[in-house]
């Protein structure tokens, strides 16, 4: 058989893909042309269910290049050791549309990073906001349901989003992000990312330090104005993803400078506002931005189905030396991902090769499901086959714990409850601080953006958003009215 020979997915070959076997020349088709069968049944197959978030995504393959040894605060190998690189893929994305949704639309963009570490795969599942929309998972349903089309009409709805943050006024910091000129990135190189969360680390004494990620663009950052970002969407929905893919084509390999923030353990005790709120931001004159390393996208995928769409991250990834915190989100999000990609993809996501670790060897007691289709490697080891056992602890000499991994404990105070989780906290000032360090170009693009969309809502909405947009700062609530003023007067002129 030729080394090209077209086959089935068995390996049989295939004498003939351009005709179906038929009784006589214009004869009904015969069920024994399995060929046939298996190519139109594979076809059936050939989507999986979009991502309910994320659903239109780019990605590539790169390496971090660690340039700050970072031992002194984690046992973390990819951390340790200046100068060590380890491979990475990358996943951008827009949050709120369809698969076949434009890359200009304004949205966040997420940011998550597949570290293909010696000790497993480490994921950091962020956004290109240091900041998100809710601080409590149990509203995350509800948030994102506001994004999607209404239930009735099928339609975007802007009462339903203005409607859910007139009454959720802890989205006032993203909401201003958002809507500023940095809702609309040029491109996916022209943008930072952030892991959003806080993280936890430990070194070898057991030592706890709280951990922000921070990836800056060597790009610069550039962003669309509202305008230009609709004619974009005309011309080519898919600019960013064409964009990526040929840039790193042509050898204009993106790179981000890898940063974070360290604050000691003790003082999240008495720091000004909650630093496990994903909602705020730790002020860098209070923890400065450390560089730790670069990160380079230089290959593009081969098979955007198998990798860039199969690609599944989860904030759970994290490897020894690297651990979670209190917020809120992120421990909703510890569950969420990981159940989302059972789900979509089967209980053995983690074999298909993008999510599969790369560095190392996956050793555990799981041996069914569908797709298992990877025979556990090591099972041979001093001469004793262990593929057979799914239970620990035996005597067949399976992978067994590793106790030097484990995280020191975490002191834990209070009754447990459903807290109220907006009481005691300000939603005003960090947006507020941001609206002020805008340029005045920068504020109006802002204000003309929010009444873009606020202006097309009920008076009753209207009535209760203006009101934050005000106790952040003033200026930022007189110019959103009168902005959105101009608007109505010109419809009504009209």
């Amino acid at each position: 058989m030729k080394d090209n020979q077209m086959t089935t997915s068995a390996g049989i070959p295939v004498a003939d893909d351009q005709n179906a076997i038929t009784a006589g020349e214009r004869g009904p088709v015969l069920m024994q042309d399995v060929a046939l069968i298996e190519k139109l049944a594979h076809f059936n197959r050939e989507r999986i269910p979009e991502r309910v978030v994320h659903a239109k995504g780019t990605g590539a393959y790169g390496t971090f290049t660690l340039t700050r040894d970072m031992s002194d605060v984690t046992i973390a190998d990819f951390l340790n050791d200046q100068g060590k690189q380890t491979e990475v893929f990358l996943r951008f994305s827009t949050v709120g549309g369809e698969s076949g949704s434009g890359d200009a639309e304004r949205d966040p963009r997420g940011f998550a990073v597949k570290f293909y570490t010696k000790q497993g795969n480490h994921d950091i599942v962020g956004n290109n906001t240091p900041v998100f929309f809710i601080r409590d998972g149990h509203k995350f349903p509800d948030f994102i349901h506001t994004q999607k089309r209404d239930p009735m009409t099928n339609l975007k709805s802007p009462e339903a989003v203005w409607d859910y943050w007139s009454l959720n006024p802890e989205a006032m910091h993203q909401v201003t992000i958002l809507m500023s000129d940095r809702g609309v990135p040029a491109t996916y190189r022209n943008m930072n990312g952030y892991g959003s969360h806080t993280f936890s680390m430990w070194n070898k004494q057991g030592e706890r330090v709280w951990v922000k990620f921070h990836f800056k663009t060597k790009q610069g950052i550039k962003c669309m104005e509202e305008s230009t970002s609709r004619d974009v969407i005309g011309d080519d929905p898919d600019h960013a993803q064409r964009d990526l893919v040929e840039s790193i084509a042509n050898g204009n390999f993106p790179q981000w400078s890898v940063k974070v923030q360290i604050m000691p353990e003790k003082d999240a005790e008495t720091y000004k506002v909650n630093p496990f709120d994903v909602t705020k931001v730790w002020n860098h004159s209070d923890y400065p931005l450390i560089e730790i390393g670069t990160l380079e996208l230089n290959r593009n995928v081969q098979n955007y189905f198998a990798e860039t769409e199969q690609a599944a991250f989860a904030p759970s990834n994290m490897v020894p030396g690297v651990g979670a915190s209190p917020d809120k989100m992120l421990q909703a999000r510890l569950f969420a991902y990981q159940d989302a990609h059972r789900y979509r993809m089967g209980a053995n996501y983690n074999q298909v090769y993008v999510n599969s670790p790369h560095a190392t060897t996956a050793q555990n007691y799981q041996r069914a499901g569908a797709m298992a289709g990877v025979i556990q490697p090591g099972s041979e080891q001093n001469g004793v086959d262990h593929a057979g056992a799914n239970y620990f602890p035996n005597s067949k000499g399976g992978p067994v714990e590793g106790a030097q991994t484990q995280e020191p404990p975490l002191r834990i105070s209070g009754d447990a409850s459903r807290y109220d989780r907006n009481a005691g906290n300000d939603d005003y000032t960090q947006a507020g601080d941001l609206f002020r360090i805008m340029g005045s170009d920068q504020q109006q693009q802002l204000v003309n953006n929010i009444a873009g969309g606020l202006s097309q809502c009920s008076s009753e909405v209207q009535a209760r958003m203006l009101p934050h947009f005000e106790r952040a700062d003033a200026s930022y609530g007189s110019m959103v009215r009168e902005a959105i003023a101009k608007i109505t007067g010109m419809k009504q002129a009209s």
